[in-house]
């Protein structure tokens, strides 16, 4: 299809030198119509059916015509048709008539769609000519030069109305025929006539689909020299397809150059080039494109703010992409499945499974069905934070809609269980995969081979291994990744060393996440010279290391207590402009806080906030417990006042750091105040914590006190753990 409509290109270009003018001085005549002339007994025949047609009234045509319908032949249909043919509706009824009891030929054919043509009919036109390339065919090309060369040889006398080409013409672009529907517009210059705008467009959107988007800009820039006037339709057509191409400023030009030529853009105009913009995240020309839009009185459509919510998703700007939701909303335009997906989809994506839950449960209640793409994204969401009995739940509530869970749903399914450690629930659901006709495929099992070897089944895993190369598929770098890490966790260290040199024979070259892995495995068995060795190694490979590789090793110095080894390696990736995160400050916070060297702990995390690097729930929480160790409540205090500003979770660890901090310090309403804080986040406490209340309530209580203690009740409600039950 594209090199014959390449080709048809090529010859239209050579008609770039025909004006109007030359046209009109070349035209050639429709030639006359002569149809075969009838016998006198046919004459009769043909006089006495058209007689009856006319005559019939009320009376079904089957009727009036029955006694004709073992005589009639397909020569008598038109011949019957030039009698008629001043009833249109007589026409169309007894050619209906005649085309169930026998085959029409294709010259009654065309006299029918010039007729309907002619009296504007061009729906009944549409379906005369659709119904000849619906027929099985031997020959497009001789099919194709024998309708159309009947089409002008029957148009002078038959209607004269040029609508009947365009719709010839739109029939065969519809039918994926654009290379013939070229040759008919090129013919039909030759007839002087040049065809509609609207047959024009369709050709132009035809193109974008099937061929070369190149081609449409040829044609575009060709075809108003032999008479075709574009209009908005035709530039917003163009405009989507230099998109397409990537071509993003170009299309901002031909905005530009529609309003410079006489055209009003319409909505459909700016949203595509927004659209465009979106695709490459040019997110402060979107900004502008939007204000020139309600400069010009033009809102935004849901093809406008679904493009603006997709990349501001895509840009972790979820606040902003709410805001843009709602503002959809308040300008009356409903929210689509493609726009709610998009939402529930960032914001999982974003940790915030409570706000992509609230958006989920808003889209059921108004009836906005989810799909399998929205059922995939918030699956996934619950999967991330751990919650597979919402997952399950989900996941099963799908398959009761009856929409069938695709290879990606069933594996974001099959990664959260084994995130979680439940092996038995993820292979339930890769059997249902099976079962269901999904085929696993090599990320399906590298995700069950990277859950069992996280569980310490290497033998499970290795199983899993050869059932893929049974079934043809082949291992790749992040199956082998796996592998390794659960050879290193499982303290086989050499023999992980072993099998990076098999894959690596087999092609597959390790890479920073297989290097740090093996890296991470010495720092924690204490042997920092091998940890270093593997390092110079993949450096000496031209391997990136990435901060990931750093923290790996800092956590192996501070753990091995090298602290100031751990301070160098900081240093040198600063001075490398290697830029360190929360985690790589992490290990010597913790190491610092240890060690009860508050004052050094204070100086690092000082030194994060100087180098703009935030810290994280786990900073916080190292600091916390070693000022509680130091008893240094009021920076506790104030560290712990900023965590849960920031939204971090605590845990009960630390929540049990602070009370017997306060205790220490006997601050009992401050270990009250963070006692009801962990009550509510629904944490237990643990006997320790049950004895120092046990101790204040003791002490407090007079030997005549009768009344019941607030602290019996919190110790009866919420401290539940088994230790604490068998204590009391």
């Amino acid at each position: 299809m594209k090199k014959g409509t390449t080709f048809a290109l090529r010859n239209f270009i050579a008609l770039r030198n025909l004006s109007s003018s030359t046209i009109t001085e070349t035209t050639r005549p429709f030639p006359d119509y002569s149809p075969k002339k009838p016998s006198v007994r046919d004459t009769e025949l043909v006089h006495q059916i058209a007689n009856a047609i006319k005559l019939r009234r009320a009376e079904p045509l089957r009727r009036s015509l029955k006694p004709y319908e073992c005589k009639f032949k397909t020569d008598h249909l038109i011949w019957v048709l030039m009698k008629i043919r001043s009833d249109y509706n007589l026409v169309l009824d007894f050619f209906e008539w005649a085309r169930s009891r026998r085959d029409s030929t294709l010259e009654a054919l065309c006299i029918v769609a010039h007729l309907a043509a002619a009296c504007k009919d061009l729906e009944v036109a549409r379906l005369m000519i659709s119904s000849f390339w619906e027929r099985p065919r031997m020959c497009v090309n001789d099919s194709f030069v024998q309708f159309f060369d009947l089409l002008v040889y029957t148009y002078k006398d038959w209607g004269s109305d040029p609508n009947v080409f365009d719709v010839f013409f739109q029939v065969l672009v519809e039918f994926g025929m654009v290379v013939e529907a070229r040759k008919v517009f090129e013919k039909m210059l030759s007839y002087g006539l040049v065809l509609s705008v609207d047959s024009c467009n369709l050709y132009l959107d035809r193109l974008s689909k099937d061929c070369d988007k190149k081609a449409v800009l040829v044609v575009f820039r060709e075809f108003p020299e032999v008479g075709v006037c574009w209009n908005v339709a035709s530039y917003n057509i163009v405009i989507h397809c230099v998109c397409q191409l990537g071509r993003v400023n170009e299309a901002h030009h031909l905005l530009v150059v529609m309003e410079l030529k006489g055209y009003t853009p319409d909505v459909v105009s700016y949203s595509t080039v927004i659209n465009g913009y979106c695709r490459f995240g040019e997110l402060e020309k979107v900004w502008k494109l939007i204000e020139v839009m309600r400069e010009k009185g033009l809102k935004p459509n849901s093809y406008t703010y679904g493009s603006i919510i997709l990349l501001l998703c895509r840009s972790c700007k979820l606040v902003e992409a709410e805001e843009a939701f709602r503002e959809m909303i308040g300008e009356g335009i409903v929210p689509d499945t493609v726009v709610y997906t998009t939402l529930i989809d960032g914001f999982c994506k974003g940790g915030n499974i409570r706000a992509a839950s609230k958006f989920f449960h808003e889209m059921l209640s108004l009836d906005i069905v989810p799909d399998v793409l929205t059922y995939t994204a918030v699956i996934s969401g619950f999967c991330r934070v751990g919650d597979m009995v919402e997952a399950g739940r989900l996941f099963n509530e799908m398959l009761c809609r009856g929409l069938e869970p695709d290879s990606i749903t069933f594996t974001e399914v099959i990664n959260g269980y084994c995130k979680a450690g439940q092996m038995k629930e993820a292979f339930s659901v890769h059997n249902h995969m099976i079962q269901a006709g999904c085929s696993p495929n090599v990320v399906t099992y590298t995700t069950l081979i990277d859950g069992l070897c996280k569980e310490g089944d290497l033998d499970s895993a290795n199983d899993l291994l050869h059932e893929m190369w049974k079934i043809g598929l082949q291992p790749n770098l992040f199956t082998y990744n796996s592998i390794v890490n659960g050879l290193c966790k499982s303290g086989n260290i050499e023999e992980a060393i072993k099998l990076v040199g098999e894959f690596e024979a087999a092609g597959i070259h390790p890479d920073a996440v297989t290097y740090t892995t093996l890296m991470d495995a010495y720092c924690k068995a204490g042997e920092m010279g091998k940890a270093q060795e593997v390092l110079k190694e993949m450096l000496g490979r031209g391997l990136e290391p990435t901060v990931v590789t750093f923290n790996v090793l800092m956590n192996g110095f501070c753990m091995n207590g090298m602290l100031e080894d751990g301070e160098k390696l900081l240093n040198w990736m600063l001075a490398k402009g290697i830029a360190p995160n929360a985690t790589t400050y992490n290990s010597l916070v913790k190491q610092y806080c240890i060690r009860d060297d508050m004052k050094a702990a204070a100086t690092v995390y000082k030194d994060m906030f100087a180098r703009e690097v935030g810290p994280d729930g786990k900073t916080y929480e190292n600091l916390i417990r070693g000022h509680c160790k130091a008893r240094n409540m009021k920076e506790a205090w104030f560290l712990y006042r900023g965590m849960l500003e920031k939204g971090f979770s605590v845990s009960a660890s630390t929540y049990s750091a602070l009370i017997k901090g306060f205790f220490k310090r006997k601050k009992f309403v401050e270990a009250r105040e963070v006692f009801e804080q962990m009550k509510r986040e629904g944490l237990a406490a643990d006997k320790e914590i049950f004895d120092f209340f046990s101790d204040v309530k003791l002490k407090g209580r007079r030997r005549t006190d009768t009344v019941v203690d607030p602290v019996d009740d919190i110790i009866e409600s919420y401290l539940v753990d088994d230790e604490l039950r068998e204590a009391n």
